[in-house]
């Protein structure tokens, strides 16, 4: 099934690249399918979002307007199946994107999945000694490391009796936009708390002075709960 929905969002992807340059379809993709999750309840940036969207929806004629929905149906139908995936950057590999676009590679997901195992530890007992866990990606380009984190958290926990959605907070940036909200929609999809900034992590680091217009902050982020959280580590500081 999970092949079938690849499969599946590839077709109709190269329905709307025989007219377009496939590389501004993917970016357009992604764009408008993170301010359609993002403009719901971030409405400080709503605007300068929404504006952009109309701009870019624009460009495609009424019936290649009504495929975008089905291609993030499919995304959101792939990680209902199998979270533990990073279906978005599968694909993007296999449209062969990465190689002659950018030069940019994501890391197998096996890889990823070995990587966060190795690296959070027991999770339970972080948990019980402050409420949660933060899984933070500097260079998070797709999301594989920041979801196999989030599966693996998730395994530790539901063991445990515990909600994961409750006790893992997700932090992720990348200098590539396009990549960054690849991640945000898959994180967003995962139903966590948590944020992606876009933008260099070297020479513009996630900082308490940001003013968060290149922050894409997942709607579990907007939970009372986190909410409150998020109040008391500000005054912490």
């Amino acid at each position: 099934m999970e092949n079938n929905l690849k499969n599946e969002f590839m077709r109709t992807f190269h329905i709307l690249s025989y007219s377009h340059n496939k590389w501004d379809v993917w970016n357009d993709f992604i764009y408008m399918s993170a301010c359609s999750f993002a403009n719901v309840f971030d409405k400080k940036n709503y605007a300068k979002r929404e504006e952009e969207y109309l701009r870019i929806i624009k460009k495609y004629n009424k019936n290649e307007q009504k495929l975008f929905p089905k291609l993030l149906a499919k995304v959101v139908n792939a990680l209902e199946e199998n979270t533990n995936q990073d279906f978005l950057g599968s694909v993007y590999m296999n449209l062969d994107l990465g190689n002659k676009s950018t030069g940019q590679y994501f890391t197998p997901y096996d890889v990823s999945l070995f990587m966060a195992k190795l690296s959070l530890g027991n999770v339970v007992e972080e948990v019980k000694k402050k409420n949660y866990i933060s899984i933070n990606d500097c260079a998070c380009g797709a999301g594989a490391l920041l979801i196999s984190g989030i599966n693996e958290a998730k395994e530790q926990l539901s063991k445990a009796g515990m909600n994961y959605q409750n006790h893992v907070f997700v932090v992720g940036q990348d200098i590539d936009q396009t990549a960054a909200l690849m991640c945000y929609i898959q994180i967003t999809l995962l139903g966590v708390a948590g944020f992606v900034k876009v933008g260099d992590s070297l020479a513009n680091p996630i900082d308490k002075n940001d003013t968060y217009e290149n922050y894409w902050f997942t709607p579990m982020y907007f939970n009372e709960l986190w909410q409150v959280r998020d109040l008391l580590n500000k005054l912490k500081r």
